[in-house]
């Protein structure tokens, strides 16, 4: 018996090998292009190929995930404190400028009223979709000194006034008590604004802060 009829040819061998390892090569390919399924799939048709994906890559999107949401949510709620404490802190100028400016030239000391003020005040917030109904009452009166004469007299009230949880101080001094400089008369808004942070596995998860808004602007006599 010839034992070299009983062997395969080497053309067929060649060609077995070659074909196992285009199909080996398939498999990979294929198994790839299932872990790479874009999140629009279904999460039954996605489900049902996990088993053919590397166990390294669900944990790597375990690990991954979460940081980048927490990174997401930081930035989305930062931006939105950042965004109402420039609006209030702009709220605030205004209105400080409003105050400080005679609304007649030849009335002598005919400052605008606080309610003129503090309308300045809400529109600037309102401009923004900063509601200006969340103004607590908890701002203390900042207890300023009037100033004296020839500076325009305060109102008889006093010279801070609260309007709608705004306060509003006029021809109040603006130097700091017992400073050698000439004394420095105008007008301080005051006011808080509470911002709450949303932030789910978090300390800072429903955490609510006051933000405090103060402005000053010298008075034209």
């Amino acid at each position: 018996m010839d034992v070299r009829k009983s062997l395969p040819a080497k053309g067929s061998v060649t060609g077995s090998i070659k074909t196992s390892y285009n199909l080996m090569r398939l498999s990979i390919l294929n198994k790839r292009a299932i872990c790479r399924l874009p999140f629009a799939m279904s999460a039954r048709f996605i489900g049902s190929r996990l088993k053919s994906c590397d166990g390294a890559e669900i944990a790597e999107a375990a690990l991954v995930l979460p940081l980048v949401f927490t990174m997401l949510f930081g930035t989305i709620w930062f931006g939105r404190a950042f965004n109402i404490y420039s609006t209030i802190q702009q709220a605030a100028q205004q209105g400080a400028i409003t105050a400080a400016r005679a609304s007649c030239a030849t009335c002598g000391a005919a400052f605008p009223a606080t309610t003129t003020v503090t309308g300045v005040v809400e529109k600037v917030m309102n401009a923004s979709s900063v509601a200006p109904s969340a103004i607590p009452g908890t701002t203390l009166n900042p207890g300023l000194i009037a100033c004296p004469p020839p500076a325009p007299p305060p109102p008889q009230a006093g010279p801070c006034q609260k309007n709608d949880n705004i306060w509003v101080c006029s021809s109040v001094k603006l130097n700091p008590t017992g400073a050698t400089l000439p004394v420095q008369c105008g007008v301080v808004v005051v006011f808080q604004y509470p911002f709450v942070f949303h932030f789910p596995g978090t300390s800072l998860n429903m955490q609510q802060i006051l933000m405090t808004a103060q402005a000053e602007s010298r008075m034209e006599n």
